[in-house]
């Protein structure tokens, strides 16, 4: 009886196992190699100047996820609201329609972004034809055109998780604080919009990490003032001179995207990402 309490016990640990094995091959040593190559050929100075190198990109890739976001969470709130309240049967259709964009390769997506903002396109033209531009003003090589595709192209990272904390809010919940007078206001900020922040926390998480990763929207819509640290390092890593340095840049995107997911794990606990 022992041995099968004991042979029961290995059973999660098994389980765990090739999960395990995957995060330590593909995630812990490519990240201490990555560490150890960013020390070569001039160490800790190698980091210092990164910094003085890139500064103004650091801060404007930070700068871009945090504002798409922003901007993902202002669209995808209301938008994932109207599906768990007032979806009804259309729910699932409507949840399909969001993921939609993803049956269409990222890179196509962006491009498709690129085609509605050049000069004569179909953005540009109402623009001008309202007078909020001038005959000669761009939409392309601007920090709105790289932010508008970040949010885009990671809006359903941010509405699927809020969708998933709204639908399971218990209904009881909001009629009692109908019961107790509570205006619809009073009831979505004392009562929604708390119990739904888990989804809200991974959503932003969700659309913060890849959207600060990204280079493909700078590089097809920007310019050289909006790269971010992605264009640095795509550009530059296969070159054998810069890859210490470039190593250390990717370590310093790496160690804060890290601390964003330890911080939300610690703080927020892991129950609620999905």
């Amino acid at each position: 009886m022992d041995g099968r309490i004991a042979r029961r016990g290995w059973v999660p640990y098994a389980l765990l196992a090739p999960g395990l094995a995957w995060l330590v091959l593909f995630f812990v040593v490519p990240l201490f190699s990555l560490g150890r190559k960013s020390l070569e050929r001039g160490g800790l100075h190698n980091y210092s100047k990164v910094f003085s190198d890139n500064a103004a990109v650091i801060g404007r890739t930070f700068l871009y996820a945090l504002a798409a976001t922003m901007g993902a969470l202002v669209l995808g709130y209301p938008l994932a609201y109207v599906i768990a309240t007032r979806g009804g049967r259309a729910k699932n259709l409507l949840l399909a329609l969001v993921v939609l964009p993803f049956f269409t390769t990222y890179l196509i997506r962006t491009i498709a972004w690129k085609v509605l903002l050049f000069g004569d396109g179909p953005v540009v033209r109402f623009l001008r034809f309202t007078h909020v531009f001038g005959r000669n003003s761009e939409l392309l090589g601007t920090h709105w055109a790289v932010i508008g595709a970040l949010t885009y192209n990671f809006l359903p990272f941010m509405v699927l998780p809020i969708y998933v904390s709204l639908e399971k809010i218990d209904p009881r919940l909001l009629e009692a604080g109908i019961d107790l007078y509570a205006t619809p206001i009073a009831t979505f900020r004392r009562v929604t919009l708390p119990l739904s922040m888990p989804g809200v926390f991974a959503g932003s998480l969700l659309t913060f990490i890849p959207a600060a990763g990204d280079f493909v929207n700078a590089e097809l819509l920007g310019s050289d003032g909006q790269r971010m640290i992605g264009n640095i390092i795509a550009k530059n890593f296969e070159k054998d001179v810069f890859r210490p340095k470039i190593s250390a840049l990717s370590f310093v995107l790496m160690v804060v995207i890290l601390s964003g997911v330890l911080l939300y794990a610690r703080f927020l606990g892991t129950e609620d990402v999905i």
